[in-house]
């Protein structure tokens, strides 16, 4: 058996106990503030008297989970810790002063008092330890394991390195003169899209074509600038005929004149 699996079982067998001697804890407890509920007014109706001894233990277990919460967050709940504390003080206070019932508390034995405190403390301390187990559980990382002892192994034997041989110096190639870089560029062919043109020579275009055909529209201006070898973008399209927009529209305006 590994110390991993020891602890595993350890574990295992310490909440196994801190469980059951929760659930027994509680139920003495409750048993016993049901007896006192019934004592003090609920005699009539045993539900009411099972029942009612839940508004001081349901305390203590929300505020356990909730601090259980808080503790796997690591951070600090107010509210959990006031909800456990209230039912924890509430739940001992009334277990140990329904001991005297409606007698004389001079006629009762101090250990009485003892006998009716010890179960709500201890399902109180259990539920903190059950807690505090279920939070290191969580908390621990995942494949912990002790690390293995280091292994040392000799270095291996190489066998001694045989002498590099000289490569044979390359053939000598003959150099070719270089061709300046202007012949290169004329000598090798052109192609591709045509070059775009400035937008004065776009204008110029535009007005031409406008003069041709007594208006302008963008297709119109795109034809003319593809018939004189060059590109135009979309935008540059918005930017001529903003420029000749003026000029379209006096032709416009005289045009149904003229004819």
């Amino acid at each position: 058996m590994t110390k991993q699996d020891a602890e595993r079982y350890a574990l295992v067998a310490a909440g196994v106990v801190i469980v059951a001697l929760t659930m027994a804890g509680f139920w003495l407890s409750y048993a016993h503030l049901a007896e006192v509920a019934g004592q003090h007014g609920l005699r009539s109706s045993p539900a009411r008297r099972w029942v009612w001894p839940a508004t001081l233990d349901a305390f203590i277990v929300a505020g356990e989970l909730l601090m259980l919460r808080a503790g796997l967050r690591r951070v600090t709940d107010r509210w959990a810790i006031a909800l456990t504390a209230t039912g924890s003080v509430g739940s001992i206070a009334l277990n140990v002063a329904g001991v005297n019932g409606t007698g004389s508390a001079g006629t009762v034995p101090l250990l009485d008092y003892v006998v009716a405190a010890v179960p709500p403390t201890a399902a109180l301390l259990a539920f903190g330890v059950l807690r505090r187990q279920i939070h290191q559980l969580v908390d621990q990382p995942a494949g912990h394991l002790d690390p293995a002892p280091a292994q040392t192994s000799e270095p291996p034997v190489t066998a001694p390195a045989e002498p590099v041989q000289p490569a044979a110096p390359p053939p000598a190639v003959p150099a070719q003169p270089r061709e300046p870089p202007s012949e290169i560029a004329e000598s090798r062919p052109r192609g591709g899209r045509p070059p775009s043109a400035t937008l004065e020579e776009l204008v110029e275009t535009g007005r031409i074509a406008l003069a041709e055909h007594g208006t302008l529209t963008r297709s119109l201006l795109r034809k003319a600038v593809k018939a004189k070898g060059l590109t135009i973008s979309s935008e540059r399209q918005t930017d001529v005929m903003a420029i000749l927009r003026p000029e379209i529209e006096a032709a416009a305006e005289t045009g149904p004149d003229s004819g």
